[in-house]
């Protein structure tokens, strides 16, 4: 049987060579290859054509949406699942938006994302129990007028991250080369989607969510 080979794209190398040795223990998979930079998956991927590219979303200054999106360009046979810290539906939905077949979170066990691999690289899309269960979780408690986070943009997303780290409004816009009345555009943006008054409300809302 020939081999899945996979592409470990993560920003610590402790869990890159966790993964490695994970993997190449397995005689289905060989790793071809593994990196820390988005920038660099991107040119092994259009390089060596992984059938599996493993992709940490929070990365910089190329974070995995933007990594993922170029290499669903430049090696359109390379199928993404994204790893991630975050839970939340809003991340798997847009990484998938960008061309991703599969997401999982960094709690998801060995034999998850194994079996997330094996279906990806069968053509399927997997998303895994963590965010899966959180998903069924919304859908029982929505009721009209309730915050829900999968409305927020990957932006959005980022600067509900500054908000929670502290940052004002000028760090953040210094942080993302952005100006300062964009910033606040989208504060007044993620306020409006949330259906919260101000940024204590978001701050609490934040907290409360454990985002």
């Amino acid at each position: 049987m020939e081999k899945i080979t996979i592409l470990l794209v993560d920003d610590h190398k402790l869990i890159r060579d966790s993964w490695s040795f994970i993997l190449n223990s397995d005689d289905r998979f060989e790793v071809v290859d593994s990196t820390g930079s988005g920038e660099e998956a991107v040119e092994i991927s259009r390089n060596t054509r992984p059938d599996i590219v493993l992709m940490d979303v929070n990365m910089s200054p190329m974070n995995g949406f933007d990594a993922t999106k170029q290499i669903r360009k430049l090696s359109p046979g390379s199928r993404v699942i994204g790893v991630s810290m975050h839970s939340m539906p809003a991340y798997a939905k847009r990484l998938i938006q960008l061309g991703a077949m599969g997401y999982v979170t960094k709690n998801s066990s060995k034999e998850e994302m194994i079996h997330a691999i094996i279906e990806v690289y069968n053509g399927k899309k997997y998303i895994c129990e963590e965010v899966k269960n959180i998903l069924a979780q919304q859908e029982i408690q929505d009721e009209p007028g309730q915050p829900d986070m999968n409305n927020l943009s990957r932006r959005e997303l980022d600067i509900i991250q500054f908000i929670k780290d502290g940052f004002s409004s000028k760090e953040i816009a210094v942080k993302l080369d952005i100006s300062l009345k964009t910033v606040e555009v989208h504060r007044y943006n993620i306020l409006k989607k949330l259906n919260l008054r101000n940024t204590a409300s978001l701050v609490n809302f934040i907290n409360a969510h454990g985002l």
